[in-house]
């Protein structure tokens, strides 16, 4: 890995004119902005189908394969041609501009996907090249691409119930119940407006990574270690997870009591079959991992705990203080990984484990074995002793990426303000040498990360901003009112303006410190 720099902040916290960000102008201009401030990376978090209402955690998917369409440009389709300007004119938002509003997001581009698709479909000869591209990615993703409408649309048929709930044939995938249900034509025709919908993300990402890559700017991801129970992957391979006979599952994962959670966290997520799983060589994996990197440069593997062992909690348990570790296959499983890797000529250096929380010598170990770099978080840095704290930046090694927080931290200045007690504030001071205050904090932290001896620093994209609590991310364990927070336009114009002095100053910083 070599010596860059980066900024943490998720699509949907873009400003832009549709309720939520997106693949539109502002990520373009934030790309801009990246590159004019000496950033090289941007890390985004999973970019999967969400639940929807109220939750949108973008680590509870429908699928780990899809896109989310609350992603999907309007601007780009109206370029295209795809969509009339007029029509776009009528969809701007009016909500809270610093606030996604990812529900009335999700229901206006299905709208302006739907005019797109039926566009698309009447006229394929004046979109014939597009018409190409698209039954040649229809033809590539064919498998989970299908798997994924199909629970779509029995999703909606079945008024939004979780599968297991669903009428028993098509619960258990019966062959003949599901294949008469696609053969009616509404069905078979909403199962191309997928098709066609999930293709116009892979366009606009595909357009949207090679403009970063044009700047010199890698795009980073996130894979999360489970999968949602109420998702395409379980009901569509009831085999290769935890399960009994009538599809609920034994154990649910989670953590055990940490320091986000005095009772841990019951995420809920089906533990896998590891057994099944062995006996075509972690093929569902290996396809996941594919997929992803083949999105992006890098792949940060979330709760790369889970390849060691995984904290099983009894799924009738509403807390996971009573869960167990249960083993899992990390060698072989990454055996199999890194083979594909090699196989499809991808980039062997491509993927960073996720290894906070509590983590044991085998966990290290597995981590050292196949070279992937671990995260040091420099809010943790100073709790207990400092001299011996890993997170601490005199102790980071080149081989790791620091971060001033991740997106279930506080910020940094409201951890300063909310959380850090008085001797931790002293600590800070005395550490840096500096006379610290809310108002310089996240500055100091920011230039800490810069200036560590980890090859890659990623700072948040709201500690760049130097925002309080209010622009929190994400609270662990907390399970409404997350995900929410959005850059403001005036945000985006501070950062990007031709005189901006953040721009200037973060350009200078990576240069000292040779990002």
């Amino acid at each position: 890995m070599d010596r860059k720099s980066g900024i943490l902040m998720h699509l949907s916290s873009l400003s832009g004119p549709f309720g939520t960000g997106g693949l539109g102008s502002s990520a373009e201009i934030f790309a801009d902005f990246l590159y004019d401030s000496g950033f090289r990376l941007w890390q985004i978090l999973p970019v999967t189908p969400t639940e929807g209402a109220p939750f949108f955690s973008p680590y509870s998917s429908r699928s780990s394969f899809a896109g989310n369409r609350i992603f999907i440009s309007p601007e780009k389709l109206a370029e295209e041609g795809m969509l009339d300007p007029d029509v776009l004119a009528e969809c701007h938002f009016t909500g809270p501009e610093i606030s996604a509003d990812c529900g009335y997001t999700d229901s206006l581009i299905g709208k302006l996907i739907r005019m797109a698709w039926q566009r698309f479909k009447n006229d394929r000869e004046r979109y014939s090249s597009l018409a190409d591209d698209h039954d040649a990615f229809v033809r590539r993703e064919y498998l989970w691409l299908t798997d994924y409408a199909l629970f779509t649309l029995l999703k909606d048929e079945f008024g939004g119930l979780p599968w297991n709930r669903w009428p028993e044939p098509f619960a258990l995938r019966d062959r003949e119940a599901v294949a008469d249900f696609i053969a009616e034509k509404r069905n078979e025709e909403e199962a191309e407006l997928i098709f066609f919908e999930q293709f116009i993300f892979d366009r606009q990402w595909r357009k949207f990574r090679s403009y970063c890559r044009d700047r010199g700017i890698s795009l980073m991801g996130d894979v999360p270690m489970f999968v949602a129970y109420d998702s395409a992957d379980v009901w569509a391979n009831r085999e290769l997870f935890d399960l009994d006979p009538q599809g609920s599952p034994n154990k649910v994962a989670g953590v055990p009591p940490d320091y986000f959670s005095t009772t841990g966290q019951r995420w809920g997520n089906p533990l896998y079959n590891w057994e099944t799983m062995r006996k075509d060589g972690f093929a569902w994996w290996k396809a996941r991992i594919k997929k992803a990197l083949k999105n992006f440069d890098l792949v940060r593997i979330d709760h790369f705990r889970g390849f060691s062992a995984c904290w099983a909690v009894p799924a009738d348990q509403e807390t996971a203080e009573n869960g167990e570790w249960r083993i899992s296959p990390g060698r072989e499983l990454l055996g199999a990984i890194f083979g594909m890797i090699r196989e499809e000529g991808l980039k062997p250096s491509g993927l960073v484990a996720e290894d906070l929380g509590i983590i044991t010598d085998d966990v290290k170990e597995l981590m050292e074995e196949f070279s992937l770099p671990g995260m040091k978080i420099l809010l943790f840095a100073f709790d207990g002793e400092i001299g011996r704290n890993p997170y601490a930046p005199h102790n980071h090694k080149p081989d790791s990426v620091v971060y001033t927080g991740t997106h279930d931290n506080n910020t940094v200045r409201g951890w300063w303000e909310n959380e850090a007690d008085v001797h931790t504030r002293s600590l800070v001071s005395e550490y840096t040498g500096l006379e610290i205050s809310a108002h310089n904090v996240s500055e100091v932290f920011v230039n800490m990360a810069l200036s560590s001896t980890s090859a890659l620093a990623v700072i948040p994209v709201q500690d760049i901003l130097s925002l309080g609590e209010e622009a929190r991310m994400n609270v662990p364990g907390v399970a409404a009112g997350n995900w929410l927070w959005r850059m403001s336009t005036d945000q985006l114009r501070t950062l990007t303006a031709d005189d901006s002095g953040i721009k200037a100053r973060l350009k200078r910083s990576n240069r000292l410190y040779g990002r």
